[in-house]
């Protein structure tokens, strides 16, 4: 697998918060860089096939696909490498107040595969602001990581737990050919050492959750 492409001049988002200097690796180690990892998530709005949630590293190379399971008994995605292998599923609770979703390891659905489970910090929001629980917390009573910002402004900062240690950070990026396109594009910052898959199948947890109705 081919890491994504460091471009040292690429402008990034100034971080409102302590960026995180432990390592966090939930996905798996190799995808965890010593340096920032800046990614170009793109939304076809329209499309119904394979592929419909891309992204992409500053030189274009695509990194991940997000494939959607549009007719099923359960809301389903899976991220898939470049190559098209299974990275993570990402699986929704049909009946849930908080929106649970199950991240699992590859193409899998199995408990024994469950890497992390994500929920709404409550019921109602007026911004995004999701909980991040790993496999092994069951009690779940303190989450290892959360999600906070506006989803419809796709200004999102993942922290360390509850503290002001930043993972990564999502931005909008809005250019002639992505509007007339129909696609929506928006920036995805990731910081020495952090897991950039996690960081993504938090970022497909949030769009499932909020839907195409662009709501925070």
């Amino acid at each position: 697998m081919a890491a994504p492409f460091l471009y040292p001049q690429q402008p990034q988002p100034a971080p409102s918060g302590t960026i995180q200097t432990e390592p966090v690796t939930v996905v798996g180690p190799q995808y965890s860089l010593p340096y920032p990892v800046d990614l170009a998530c793109t939304r076809k709005s329209l499309s119904l096939t394979d592929g419909c949630f891309v992204i992409t590293d500053v030189n274009d190379t695509v990194i991940f696909k997000v494939k959607e399971k549009l007719i099923s008994l359960h809301d389903k995605r899976t991220l898939l490498d470049a190559s098209g292998n299974p990275v993570v599923t990402v699986a929704e609770k049909v009946i849930s107040l908080h929106g649970r979703h199950y991240v699992y390891r590859g193409g899998s659905t199995n408990d024994n595969d469950l890497l992390f489970t994500v929920k709404r910090s409550s019921m109602i929001q007026f911004k995004a602001c999701l909980d991040v629980f790993l496999a092994a917390n069951t009690k779940q009573s303190v989450p290892d990581f959360k999600v906070k910002g506006s989803w419809s402004e796709r200004s999102c900062i993942i922290y360390a737990g509850d503290s002001n240690n930043i993972l990564a950070q999502m931005h909008k990026k809005t250019t002639i050919q992505s509007v007339i396109m129909g696609k929506d594009k928006f920036m995805l910052t990731v910081y020495p050492n952090i897991d950039y898959a996690f960081a993504v199948a938090l970022i497909v947890v949030l769009d499932d959750i909020n839907g195409e109705g662009d709501k925070d």
